[in-house]
């Protein structure tokens, strides 16, 4: 099909073909009658408007034809009334609109040394194979519908490596993003407890804590996993639980460990007795969150 552009431009290198020719050549178009009729142009009107009518049509045809030099990518012309005349106007399509709401959907999700993947996992991902999962599923759509809730608790994932702990997570986040609006930070705890030790050297240690325990939603990925010191246990882990008990943050965490492993691990740092802080930081886990014990095949 011969593009509009082309035509008006023959028609009018034509000396044959006269003015009304290529008026009638516009005004034939059906959108542009139903916009006529629809306003109600008089005649001068419709003369002030032939211009942008022709435009209309150009517009219309690289859109429809997603012509490379179409400019307003993710906008379709439209006609439209401008003080007495038709004018050209860009309406979003609704591609665009879903792009735009994935995108909002995405950027509310914070990932801190995980893949990037984590932030397009959906919970129709998930696959709830055993009642172990089936458990945590449930849990997790509660949290969901709920939230906001100060009553509300975290949850405590624990088991094997590779079992879908913060895939499961992860699936979560990206339904609080969608369903309410609500940002969630995924972070690898063994990394961020190597980044806050790195931040001492430029004095930087408050600002990276402060980052985290100010969240609305933490997801603390693999607790346990890293190297564990009596100063990343009760100066840094400790002091944001501490905050985001007080502030009734919600806050999840994904682990090899469970409650009872976790803290005496924690209990025998380089040989020595530290019950009585490991039970200190524990207190505010069990207090933030609900353990789940996550069965399942290495899926990695």
């Amino acid at each position: 099909m011969e593009k509009i552009g082309e035509t008006m431009a023959k028609l009018g290198q034509n000396t044959r073909v006269n003015s009304d020719q290529l008026i009638q050549t516009i005004l034939a178009d059906p959108e542009v009658a139903s916009f006529i009729s629809q306003h109600h142009l008089s005649q001068e009107q419709i003369n002030l408007s032939l211009s942008k009518f022709n435009q209309f049509l150009v517009e219309r045809q690289k859109y429809q034809l997603k012509d490379p030099s179409y400019i307003a990518k993710g906008y379709q012309p439209i006609l439209a009334m401008n003080e007495g005349y038709a004018d050209v106007s860009y309406l979003e399509t609704k591609e665009l609109v879903e792009a735009q709401k994935q995108a909002a959907i995405s950027e509310r999700i914070q990932l801190v040394s995980l893949p990037k993947s984590y932030r397009h996992i959906h919970l129709s991902d998930i696959d709830v194979n055993n009642a172990s999962r089936m458990e945590a599923f449930s849990a997790i759509l509660d949290f969901v519908e709920q939230y906001p809730s100060a009553e509300q608790k975290g949850l405590y994932l624990y088991g094997d490596m590779g079992i879908g702990k913060s895939y499961l997570l992860a699936a979560m986040a990206h339904e609080l993003s969608e369903k309410k609006g609500v940002s969630t930070t995924l972070l690898h705890f063994p990394s961020f407890a190597i980044d806050v030790k790195n931040a001492i050297s430029n004095g930087s240690v408050k600002e990276e804590i402060d980052a985290v325990k100010n969240v609305p939603v933490l997801i603390l990925d693999d607790i346990g996993a890293e190297q564990a010191t009596s100063w990343v246990r009760d100066e840094v882990l400790q002091v944001i639980l501490q905050y985001r008990m007080l502030e009734e943050l919600p806050t999840f965490f994904t682990s090899n460990y469970s409650f009872a492993d976790l803290e005496r691990k924690w209990a025998t740092i380089k040989g020595s007795d530290e019950t009585w802080q490991a039970k200190r930081v524990m207190e505010r886990v069990r207090y933030l969150a609900r353990e789940f014990h996550l069965e399942g095949a290495n899926r990695r």
